[in-house]
């Protein structure tokens, strides 16, 4: 008769420890073994009950710390707001613990005092952006603990733990911090877990819950939807459970999610009102059958509310009827248990009820979870009707624009009195009728004015009208006859078809979701059929033409050798290339027998090489990721001392590739800058210096950061300053080159400082690529900037892959936005961290600008 009333509760006191970044493998595998000996004993043969607890994606700490409690699965929209938690409006648990008089402290990361304002009798939150910090994070926390615990005015203790998560994010996983950090974390379990066996009383027993509210991927990082990102542990510890024997088994696999409703029956609270969770039942495993009973259905009748909320057919939907029919049978249940009948067959039936009860909130937990990426398809057609329009107007309008006149005409006059635009009107205001009045879920499009939606079919209608008028302009000119057919005929070359081809096939690729998780394949494919015709076409430029046309061979050859006689000029001198040109014709028969056709002929072939080489370096995208590759190796304690001595290679190759047309104060200030990046690297303990044979005095290398930060200051500032001076002072070209190049370099001198060591071969090939390019294949085959403007673009977009980065966000590194800071300042993270991101496009389409500039 009460089955509508709370039942009380069955924990005095609940404390839940959040370790952020925490990998099931921390626990279960090898490293909770050697590192958590207290934690895997409790698990093993104490008091508790084990799970892996699947988090949905995006696994960053605002929208996880949302799904566990309030049992919802969050969006990705939260991705955004992770950055500036605004406080939580759902209905959650500890709003529900709060109503209830709970008395709740709170210690860690301040995401939770955002979410959840006023609600705490007691905090102290922790700033979780600095991710160089690793020990005064959680040192803040646990200052509290012993005072704390010995009080008794609590009844649920929150602590949230980020000192693992920075690790994760500026070392990774396989760091040699990530065993003293679980240690120190196993230390705190059990003077917590001691702490509560001692002041427990007879009634009521009380529960430490362990969890992590994401992992992390083979890189550290998280976001994405790796196995190691969303599976983390759950632990449930309680003097209320019977202790472990029998062989150690896998622990089940649940979802986050299921943790609000659990804790909610445990705290003897209401399960929150959108929770989509399952109470895990071991942990009322211990109570009675009508109990246990009880609680499932207590689950089912609020998760069978929110989906007659949320769906119109609800009594249609499977899960709903298991719960029914589970219902049905749990009534005839109480009808035998008030008989008093307690034997055998009362038990097996209430076993056979509850499974009925198990089954039906499966069901329904998932087709609710389910409905979380309904997607408002109108609205997000109608957006793309106009996007669409707008780019296939430009695209018609451009080569009127690019034309000698650059005229850029949009007839529009026309199409709005024509009678073509009012009946594209009628119709799309009858689609949008009959769209709107047969919606069944909440349309963002129609909950518009009327007025506003009749103004977006005009909108649609003129572009579309005046679409087909530019098009019949087209027409109309392409059957004038031409002014000079010879000027205007025009052959396209294998360069030209294929870039063509591969930009407009790399579009379209975007249209399967298979393709943009694995967009590096595409990219990769592409350069390498490049290369492939790049070589080709020196070939046929330095053998086919020799026999077929001797004019054109000159030329050619030609080109190499003003190309040979200008680049011996350390600093590009306009006036002696172009005096070089009066001796070209003679002297371009010895130079074509010299070294540079044959080193001209290798190019595309070592690019290749250097392309296959980049590609072991990191494994990325989504299927392939956790693939080991060369990168994983390099990072690893035991392969320190080859890590140092790639990283001393490549600073010094990087300085060699760019010095060359730097001034003499820039060449120095690379030098010294490069030296201190070497030195930061070291002081972090990424690398070793000969001499040393440990890194023990590890700091956060902040005086070295700040040190390469003012050369590379210093460089970009010199730049800037030749640049202004050959804009307004005097009109001298290579002033300007000069100058394009210092602040190109000084670039290049700050990503060497932000990537990580084992990245900086990515920045050592991408310098050279450009160089080899520049000088053997687009000056003397002589491109247009068009071709060399894509080839850059397709460079670019490959070495954003050889980065190591994704599509996934998982891929960020967060900590390259920490190099020099003390704390968190918002500007300069988000800005270093999206150049460290993007460091590839960016250099390519920096040097795209000295190389036009040059040319």
């Amino acid at each position: 008769s009460n089955w509508t009333k709370i039942p009380p509760p069955l924990f005095k006191k609940v404390v839940i420890v959040l370790i952020d970044a925490l990998r099931d493998d921390f626990v279960f595998g090898s490293k909770g073994k050697q590192f958590m000996p207290y934690t895997t004993q409790v698990v093993e043969k104490g008091t508790s009950y084990s799970f892996i607890a699947e988090a949905k994606p995006p696994t960053v700490t605002m929208p996880r710390i949302k799904a566990l409690m309030t049992g919802s699965i969050p969006g990705f929209i939260d991705v955004i707001v992770n950055l500036n938690s605004p406080a939580l409006l759902d209905d959650n648990l500890i709003w529900q613990a709060k109503t209830a008089g709970k008395r709740i402290i709170f210690y860690g990361d301040d995401t939770w005092v955002k979410l959840f304002p006023k609600h705490f009798v007691e905090y102290d939150g922790t700033t979780s952006f600095f991710v160089s910090d690793f020990t005064e994070v959680d040192d803040n926390v646990t200052r509290h603990l012993d005072r704390v615990l010995k009080r008794e005015d609590w009844d649920l203790l929150i602590l949230h733990y980020l000192g693992l998560d920075h690790i994760g994010h500026m070392t990774g996983p396989n760091s040699p911090l990530v065993g003293p950090k679980l240690h120190e974390m196993d230390n705190i379990l059990k003077k917590i877990h001691i702490s509560l066996l001692s002041k427990e009383e007879a009634s009521l027993p009380n529960l430490l819950v362990v969890c992590g509210d994401h992992g992390m991927s083979e890189t550290g990082s998280h976001g994405g939807s790796s196995e190691g990102e969303v599976h983390t542990p759950l632990l449930f510890i309680s003097s209320a459970f019977e202790k472990r024997s029998g062989p150690v088994t896998q622990p089940e696999l649940v979802q986050q999610t299921d943790l609000a409703s659990t804790l909610a029956v445990g705290l003897g609270l209401p399960i929150s009102r959108n929770s989509v969770g399952n109470l895990i039942l071991p942990v009322v495993g211990g109570k009675t059958m009508r109990e246990q009973l009880r609680f499932v259905h207590l689950n089912g009748f609020q998760l069978s509310r929110l989906l007659r909320e949320n769906t119109p057919a609800y009594e249609k939907d499977p899960g709903y009827e298991h719960f029914k029919i589970a219902e049905k049978s749990h009534g005839n249940w109480i009808k035998l248990y008030l008989e008093g009948n307690n034997s055998e067959i009362l038990l097996n039936l209430g076993k056979k009820v509850l499974k009925q009860y198990l089954e039906a909130l499966k069901t329904l937990s998932s087709s609710l979870s389910k409905q979380v990426a309904q997607y408002d398809v109108y609205s997000m057609m109608v957006g793309t009707v106009i996007i669409m329009e707008v780019l296939l107007l430009l695209l018609l309008s451009v080569p009127k624009a690019l034309s000698s006149r650059a005229e850029f005409e949009v007839p529009l006059s026309p199409p709005l009195f024509s009678l073509l635009f009012y009946l594209m009107c009628l119709m799309l205001c009858a689609v949008h009728v009959i769209v709107c009045t047969s919606a069944e879920n909440l349309c963002y499009f129609c909950s518009m004015s009327w007025l506003t939606a009749v103004g977006v079919m005009m909108l649609i209608s003129a572009l579309m009208c005046g679409i087909l008028s530019a098009i019949a302009k087209v027409f109309e000119n392409s059957r004038l006859p031409l002014k000079n057919p010879v000027v205007s005929s025009s052959s396209w070359s294998e360069v030209d078809v294929l870039i063509l081809a591969g930009t407009i096939g790399h579009v379209l690729s975007l249209g399967a979701s298979s393709f943009i998780e694995e967009e590096h394949q595409t990219w990769y494919f592409l350069i390498n059929t490049l290369c492939l015709v790049l070589c080709q076409e020196l070939c046929r430029n330095t053998f086919l033409l020799k026999e077929c046309d001797p004019q054109h061979s000159t030329t050619v050859k030609q080109n190499f050798d003003s190309i040979g006689e200008a680049s011996e000029c350390k600093n590009i001198d306009i006036p002696a290339a172009s005096n070089s040109k009066l001796g070209k014709a003679s002297s371009s028969a010895e130079f074509i027998k010299g070294s540079d056709k044959w080193i001209s002929l290798a190019s595309p072939w070592i690019i290749l090489i250097c392309c296959r080489l980049l590609r072991s370096l990191n494994q990325t995208g989504v299927q392939w990721a956790h693939r080991p590759d060369f990168g994983h190796w390099l990072t690893s304690s035991e392969h320190k001392s080859e890590l140092s001595f790639l990283a001393a290679v490549s600073l010094l190759m990087i300085f060699f590739l760019v010095q060359r047309r730097c001034s003499l104060v820039s060449k120095i200030a690379m030098a010294l800058g490069l030296l201190g990046v070497y030195s930061y690297r070291a002081a972090i303990g990424n690398v070793i210096f000969p001499w040393q044979h440990d890194s023990k005095d590890i700091s956060k290398g902040i005086t070295e950061a700040r040190f390469v930060y003012v050369f590379v200051l210093g460089i970009v500032f010199t730049g800037t300053k030749d640049l202004l001076k050959s804009q307004v002072i005097s009109a001298d070209s290579s002033m300007k080159i000069t100058g394009l190049w210092e602040v190109y370099s000084g670039l290049v001198l700050l990503a060497a400082l932000l990537f990580r060591p084992h990245n900086l071969p990515v920045l050592v090939f991408c310098l050279l690529i450009q160089t080899m390019m520049t000088k053997y294949i687009w000056r003397p085959l002589k491109f247009d900037a068009a071709q060399i403007t894509i080839m850059h673009y397709w460079f670019g977009q490959a070495f954003f892959y050889f980065q190591g980065n994704s599509n996934g966000i998982a891929t960020v590194d967060v900590s390259a936005g920490f190099v020099g800071l003390e704390s968190y300042v918002e500007i300069p993270a988000i800005f270093l961290t999206a150049f460290a991101t993007y460091a590839g496009p960016l250099l390519w389409a920096i040097h795209l600008l000295c190389y036009l500039s040059s040319e």
